[in-house]
């Protein structure tokens, strides 16, 4: 299940120089508004993907008891691989760090 796209990241905390963050854009919100964007984009492939996998699962039938979903181990073992996974956010400030993150400013 590992991902190669996924970037390695400190599951630390860490304080950040918002100097050094600022300069890309030359504005620390502007840099904010980027890495939230990208931080929403990380978290809605990694949900699509979670959906699609767990959805491999799913029976068609009706009749479903409680024991048959608790019992399904591959989906709990997917589960919790997704939950180890770092933060969408985390994600989002080292790509940008790292300058893999492409934005462009729309001029009026």
């Amino acid at each position: 299940m590992e991902d190669k796209n996924q970037v390695k990241v400190s599951d630390d905390t860490i304080t950040r120089d918002v100097i050094k963050l600022s300069e890309p854009t030359g504005n620390i919100y502007e840099s904010v508004v980027i890495m939230s964007k990208r931080s929403n984009q990380i978290a809605a492939d990694l949900k699509k993907e979670l959906s699609d996998k767990l959805n491999e699962f799913s029976n068609n039938s009706l009749v479903d008891t409680l024991e048959e979903t608790f019992e399904n181990r591959e989906q709990i073992e997917i589960s919790r691989y997704y939950e180890k996974l770092p933060k969408p956010t985390l994600t989002a400030i080292k790509e940008f760090q790292n300058g893999e993150i492409y934005w462009r400013k729309i001029e009026s």
